[in-house]
């Protein structure tokens, strides 16, 4: 098959950890063709996510640069398995990569960790609250457009509503609270929405106050995708261009430090809700 032309974010990380396997083996990219039985550009094809890799090969590589990490190349093997096409490949080419790779990474996740300053999370806005935050933008969306971004976040949520939910843990601050994106009949709507999620039991909605002060990320909407192997977590940092997907280790264990501290700051669950009460008579 022919190299693709726009790997998925999941498809280069599979690649990365292929080149952090080899090189932290001090195995050369010539060596590696030839123990796979490729050529040298295959590798840098397979490395950057351009080409995939049989899991028969994957682990003759694993084996041969010393990984005994029997879970880890287990969860790599199943990345490099063919899969059924994911729902979010019906959006390409008529939304953004980054929205895409977004899809595609919560649905690998084991676990969602977030926190958000300005926004309520995507995963937990009703559909008018959503609508407000498409229509903010500059240059405005067209309609098409608004109402492409409405039906994918809409599907997109299905990772928390579905009959498997994946666990979430975010953590609000309430600025997010406060902001009335739409009004205050849709800003009413959306905390008796976040009031109704936060009884799931697949969801711990935790609120941070302004009176709580200083916290670090502040400027930052974060969201740590647990993977099958603490090795293959991913930090997704939002920015005015789209997403950046972090997964270096030092940038890893920085963020689950700082999600770690966002949580003990926050109030408890009980606690949350009796503020968003709270905030909810005062509109």
């Amino acid at each position: 098959m022919p190299p693709r032309t726009s790997p998925t974010q999941r498809q280069k990380r599979l690649g990365s950890e292929l080149r952090r396997m080899r090189t932290t083996a001090g195995m050369s990219a010539e060596y590696a063709a030839g123990l796979l039985g490729v050529d040298r550009s295959r590798i840098s094809n397979m490395e950057s996510g351009l080409r995939g890799i049989s899991t028969d090969r994957l682990r003759t590589l694993a084996c041969n640069c010393d990984c005994t990490d029997e879970k880890y190349i287990d969860a790599l093997a199943e990345m490099a398995e063919p899969r059924e096409t994911g729902w979010w490949e019906r959006y390409r080419g008529s939304l953004p990569q980054g929205l895409l790779d977004i899809s595609e990474t919560e649905a690998n996740a084991v676990r969602l960790r977030g926190a958000n300053t300005v926004h309520v999370p995507g995963l937990l806005q009703t559909s008018e609250h959503a609508m407000a935050v498409f229509r903010a933008v500059i240059p405005q969306l067209p309609e098409h457009e608004v109402a492409l971004r409405l039906a994918h976040r809409s599907e997109r949520q299905k990772v928390i509503t579905g009959d498997n939910p994946v666990p979430y843990v975010a953590v609000i601050h309430e600025a997010a609270l406060r902001m009335q994106f739409g009004g205050r009949d849709v800003a009413q709507a959306q905390l008796e929405y976040l009031l109704e999620v936060s009884e799931w039991d697949s969801v711990t909605l935790l609120i941070l106050p302004f009176s709580h002060g200083a916290f670090p990320g502040a400027g930052h909407t974060v969201v740590y995708t647990e993977g099958p192997v603490r090795q293959l977590d991913t930090v997704q940092v939002d920015n005015s261009h789209g997403p950046v997907f972090l997964h270096a280790d030092g940038q890893l264990t920085k963020y689950r430090a700082q999600l770690d501290l966002l949580e003990d700051l926050a109030l408890s669950p009980e606690q949350s809700r009796d503020f968003i009460r709270q905030i909810a008579q005062q509109l």
